[in-house]
């Protein structure tokens, strides 16, 4: 994606190892694409020890930080903000005082309803430290009446709407454990991934199978959605559902196409797999007939490119050098020096590019304008064809699942029709991947994914006065 939407936000978790909180940590680093504004860890050894900050996990956490993150049982976030500011307040796991002991909680979602609650919740007396709305189900949870910490969670969950995958670590065990508690939860549709794992006798909690890749833990199974798994000792784990079976689920498909990473399994299916077939899926119904290869704005849209290159018995040739040392704090020049943003990020080979009619794929089009520029930077290595092929519908509306898209009045597809976004991004030709084709490519349904953000059919009920927008 030339023109990146901000990532959410990755949990991981480990329960009963010696070295929980380096796991976590290794974990984080592996869902960094997932969150690069802030990372926490929260650890338990008796008493719950934090440490948070600012920035990317390699430059959050150093080895001195790691002599008061003891104990054989940690969890880990990383962030990027779609609810609350980017301040250090809002860094997670945030880590409370209850009545039943203290809570930390790691969450990767987004409440439709926070706003309404916190107000309800504020008027009542409760003082919030965050601007998250994760703070909001650790309010419903001091404030609940039920004998336990488990019935206080599912009751408390009972009222929020949304999407939210959840870890939650406290200093309290039922069975009298050293361990403490480790929570997971998942929200009733699954809007977010939650995945369980083995390494040893330890378990392992994490939002994708990639974070286990790197510490060699095992896959066990997803967390299902409306489950809530709880960990209290090494030999079994405890499962209670949130509320009835829902007739659907709304598996965000927005992790395929962009999010997750390649090498993850996430929905029960290879991100790598469904992102080459969202790639075939779009030359089967886009080809470029005049086309002499294939080229992908990376690093994104590799796979889908690779895919479309196979399909259509074109070659595949790498078109784009990215910089991978350009971060979000990268300072514009202003003046004659302005739109150097496209140019820092990627340069074009003009050798494998000059006198070429040539297939563009990138995964989505969000704004345009940085699409633009970098249509602007091909022209410029006498390019002869650019046909242009995404491998998602167009964009039309925002998240309100955890994912920060701009407003719908940013979104270029919003206001604008294919043939007006090609006039205007200055390519030959443009074609999107049909929203039948993308569903299909993920290998399910309409009842099985959330498509909200391409089709407007959103699956739980939206209030946009009262939503957490997911761009503040």
């Amino acid at each position: 994606m030339a023109e990146e939407l901000k990532e959410e936000c990755g949990v991981c978790g480990v329960y009963s190892h010696r070295d929980a909180a380096h796991l976590v940590y290794l974990g984080l680093t592996a869902l960094q694409h997932r969150g690069q504004e802030s990372a926490g860890i929260v650890s338990f050894n008796g008493k719950m020890n934090r440490h948070v900050g600012m920035g990317l996990v390699f430059d959050v956490f150093k080895q001195e930080h790691f002599s008061m993150l003891k104990g054989r049982s940690a969890i880990g976030h990383v962030r990027y903000s779609t609810t609350g500011s980017s301040v250090i307040k809002n860094a997670q796991p945030l880590l409370v005082r209850t009545p039943y002991g203290q809570l930390a909680v790691g969450h990767n979602g987004n409440l439709t309803n926070a706003e309404a609650l916190k107000q309800k919740l504020e008027s009542t007396g409760a003082i919030f430290q965050t601007t998250t709305d994760s703070e909001v189900i650790l309010h419903l949870i001091a404030r609940s009446k039920e004998k336990n910490l488990i019935d206080a969670i599912i009751s408390s969950l009972s009222k929020v709407e949304g999407a939210y995958s959840l870890l939650f670590a406290t200093d309290q065990n039922r069975k009298g454990g050293s361990d403490g508690t480790l929570i997971a939860v998942r929200d009733p549709l699954g809007f977010r991934p939650l995945i369980l794992g083995k390494l040893g006798s330890a378990w392992v909690v994490a939002s994708e199978t990639c974070a286990f890749d790197l510490i060699g833990a095992k896959f066990i199974r997803e967390i299902e959605p409306g489950e809530m798994v709880v960990i209290e000792d090494r030999h079994k784990i405890q499962s209670y559902k949130l509320a009835k079976p829902q007739k659907r689920s709304a598996f965000c498909v927005f992790e395929f196409v962009y999010f997750a990473r390649p090498d993850s399994k996430i929905f029960g299916h290879s991100v790598y797999e469904v992102r080459r077939e969202l790639g075939r899926q779009l030359a089967r119904e886009a080809p470029a007939p005049d086309a002499d290869c294939v080229v992908a704005i990376p690093d994104s849209s590799v796979v889908a490119a690779t895919g479309y290159a196979e399909q259509s018995g074109l070659p595949f040739e790498v078109g784009f050098i990215r910089s991978h040392y350009v971060g979000r704090t990268f300072i514009e020049p202003s003046g004659p020096l302005r739109d150097f943003r496209a140019r820092v990020k990627y340069n074009p080979i003009r050798e494998s590019l000059r006198g070429k009619n040539i297939v563009l794929v990138d995964d989505s089009i969000v704004r345009g304008t940085t699409s633009r520029k970098l249509i602007e930077l091909l022209r410029l290595t006498n390019v002869k064809k650019i046909h242009m092929r995404i491998s998602s519908p167009p964009i039309t509306g925002p998240c309100y699942y955890g994912i920060d898209t701009p407003t719908k009045e940013e979104l270029i597809a919003s206001t604008h029709s294919v043939e007006e976004i090609r006039k205007f991004l200055g390519v030959d030709s443009l074609e999107y991947l049909s929203l039948e084709g993308m569903v299909q490519a993920a290998k399910g349904s309409s009842t099985r994914y959330c498509t909200g953000c391409f089709s407007g059919n959103y699956p739980t009920r939206i209030d946009e006065k009262q939503s957490a927008h997911p761009k503040q």
